[in-house]
């Protein structure tokens, strides 16, 4: 590496948590800024000790563990930050009177999490290069898309319209416990017959496998762009 590629990164940007060099180009693998000391997170209420000792988790120490995890996401490294074990987090984190602590700590891993899912969204939207390799040599690159990835997104953020049902209802039939409850709620409701709660049942489940080709099928168009663009 050259000298002037280990200039410090700009204020603000992410710092890489991984000790792995092929890691490094991933985003998941850099923790995000830690929230400002006037950050609600960090205004809970801390577990006090009734004799610290030289190794106590004190409140500056607690303070210091829930922001970390909320820039990493991840407890072993929220704890490596404050020199703690995490056993003895854990312990703490059960004692009569630790009850913000352990809500912030809650707070704090959704933080992280919300972070991992911005990542896979830009993964998704901007894909991944890849290189293409002749006579072992790079010639070129080209950018893959993770269209699974991709589904899962939709199938989270709008279920809506991206969730198919067919999967876990098509197998539904008369006898099957679901199906009983559902022809039991619907006749109870509207006092519809039997015959035509079993009739909208039957165009339910029609639907969801309407919807699921449909997906499937979008998604076959896409993995044919990709390989012609590839």
């Amino acid at each position: 590496m050259r000298k002037s590629d280990q200039s410090p990164p700009p204020q603000g940007a992410l710092r890489c948590q991984s000790a792995r060099p092929g890691r490094r180009t991933s985003r998941s693998a850099f923790a995000d800024l830690p929230p400002q000391p006037d950050d609600p997170l960090l205004g809970f209420a801390p577990y006090v000790h009734r004799a610290p000792r030289r190794n106590s988790i004190t409140p500056d120490r607690q303070r210091a563990f829930i922001a970390a995890l909320a820039a990493t996401g991840i407890v072993t490294q929220a704890a490596r930050s404050i020199g703690a074990s995490l056993e003895a987090l854990y312990r703490l984190r059960h004692q009569p009177g630790a009850e913000q602590f352990s809500e912030a700590w809650d707070r704090a891993i959704d933080r992280g999490i919300a972070r991992l899912e911005d990542c896979a969204l830009e993964r998704a939207i901007m894909g991944e290069e890849r290189p293409i390799v002749r006579g072992g040599e790079v010639i070129g690159t080209w950018r893959q898309h993770d269209n699974k990835l991709l589904m899962f997104l939709l199938r989270q953020r709008r279920p809506q319209r991206w969730y198919s049902e067919a999967g876990s209802f098509a197998s539904l039939r008369p006898g099957h416990p679901v199906y009983e409850r559902l022809r039991r709620e619907w006749l109870g409701e509207d006092g519809q017959s039997e015959a035509e709660v079993l009739a909208e049942i039957d165009a339910m489940i029609m639907e969801m496998a309407a919807r699921k080709d449909e997906n499937e099928r979008l998604l076959a168009d896409w993995a044919d762009e990709d390989a012609a663009r590839g």
